[in-house]
């Protein structure tokens, strides 16, 4: 199994675990099937030289089977269970759980399940692991107060790969599609800067058959949105991120948005932990791939981006909270 960052054996101050749930089976609880197909970053229209830097060519994946019809219900138990703890995060979702890996044993498991992340990482065609921030690890999404409101706008994710999980049955809830823009983030911030969305004819919106079924997805790359309801109904989705293990490729996170959303405590923690386990990363690539001879400036600019990734975390952590990154008004 790849691992980034265990797991932490502590929780923060505040968060209780549940204390009668069932024990996570992945011969139960999964029933892993094959996308049909892959949606390319080619073709959202991005180019050979931006597609070089990221974590995988993989865009977005067909619906696929991830639960078993007894973990689909456990999964909606605990995100009803969850539902007390939801708040807004920022201005983008009105009501989110996020953290909840460290109330809920079975979320956890689940989220940093080794069968799950070999299937992701078939998917991605690279090796991935559970992100090493537990804050991206089960975030759930939740219906808002009202049925105008998008449950979460056109936007791109703060991280780099993640799932979509249908937590309750699409064929329940009216409206609340998931969907994505067929064209590039570069396009959706052209639109957003004209006051317009990504227009209808280049919307998809994947089918979900049922719930326990999710799309793979290169979150920070694909604009995507959770449209409104159209009438009042429960709808729950969970996301769950992931970081790849090539060192090589970019970061692609974009974390200084979370200080708009989540728990200080828990977020700068998570935060170092990430940071510092990316540059070590680098760093021991650094150690394997650095040969006699190399120009003076090229290894000092090799160390200097070996150590970005701490060095604008700490600077980043200094900001003042904003809102978050979405393309509407």
């Amino acid at each position: 199994m790849n691992v980034a960052v265990p797991f932490p054996s502590q929780q923060p101050s505040g968060y209780e675990w549940f204390d009668d749930e069932p024990v996570f089976d992945p011969r139960r609880h999964l029933q892993l099937e094959a996308p049909s197909d892959v949606v390319m970053l080619a073709d959202l229209g991005y180019d050979d030289e931006e597609i070089a830097t990221t974590a995988t060519p993989v865009a977005i994946s067909s619906p696929f089977r991830m639960l078993s019809d007894e973990g689909a219900a456990v999964l909606r138990d605990t995100a009803r269970r969850l539902r007390i703890f939801a708040r807004s995060a920022g201005d983008r979702v009105e009501s989110a759980v996020r953290g909840g890996c460290y109330r809920s044993r079975w979320l956890r498991d689940l989220a940093v399940s080794p069968e799950v992340t070999e299937h992701l990482s078939t998917i991605y065609g690279t090796d991935v692991a559970p992100h090493p921030m537990p804050l991206h690890l089960g975030h759930l999404n939740y219906e808002p107060a009202t049925i105008d409101t998008a449950i979460d706008k056109w936007h791109r994710d703060t991280l780099p790969l993640d799932y979509v999980l249908a937590v309750t049955d699409p064929a329940t809830v009216q409206g609340g599609r998931f969907e994505y823009f067929v064209g590039t983030a570069h396009e959706a911030a052209e639109l957003a800067a004209q006051g317009r969305r990504p227009p209808a004819d280049r919307v998809v919106a994947p089918e979900f058959p049922a719930a326990g079924y999710a799309v793979a997805l290169h979150g920070n790359m694909v604009v995507h949105r959770a449209g409104p309801l159209t009438a009042p109904g429960e709808r729950i989705s969970m996301v769950n991120g992931y970081v790849a293990m090539d060192p090589s490729c970019g970061d692609q996170s974009r974390t200084v948005d979370l200080l708009a959303v989540d728990d200080p405590e828990v977020l700068f923690a998570e935060w170092a932990r990430f940071a510092a386990w990316r540059a070590g990363q680098r760093l021991e690539h650094l150690t394997e791939s650095i040969e006699f001879g190399m120009d003076r400036d090229l290894v000092a600019i090799q160390l200097e981006e070996a150590v970005e990734t701490v060095m604008s975390a700490a600077r980043q952590m200094r900001e003042t909270p904003s809102v978050t990154h979405h393309y509407e008004q």
